[in-house]
């Protein structure tokens, strides 16, 4: 014979609910958390080898071009798809420049006008 389990109530079904969503719920969040922090401390880090190099100028490379693309959508007609054209080849000039990164090893980011960049951070004298 078989023997009948006893039901559960219906306010310790709900705490178990509760429970698993609870545990679903925090689980991506901390990931995320965590994810940011690593993120954060490789950002923090300067690159040091051309494969670094390379990662972070195609990073940097979609990232630009998302960015003006979206900043295209705004105009319209002939501007637009002009706007659009620029934004592409200048994905294909930034992506030669990633690609030079793994080919020549003393390849270096720079800056806009052409210099290399010197340093990200500012710094400011508090006088008293």
């Amino acid at each position: 014979m078989r023997k009948l389990v006893a039901p559960i109530a219906p306010t310790s079904f709900v705490a178990v609910i509760a429970l698993v969503v609870g545990v679903f719920a925090a689980s991506p969040s901390a990931v995320h958390a965590q994810g940011d922090e690593a993120s954060l401390q490789r950002g923090a880090v300067a690159d040091m080898t051309p494969q670094q190099r390379y990662n972070t100028a195609i990073r940097e490379a979609g990232g630009g071009m998302k960015v003006a693309l979206e900043e295209c959508r705004a105009q319209a007609g002939a501007e637009r798809r002009s706007c659009e054209a620029q934004a592409r080849a200048r994905y294909q000039a930034d992506m030669a420049a990633a690609k030079e990164f793994l080919r020549n090893p003393n390849a270096r980011p720079v800056n806009v006008t052409g210099g290399p960049i010197r340093g990200t951070e500012s710094t400011y004298v508090v006088k008293p």
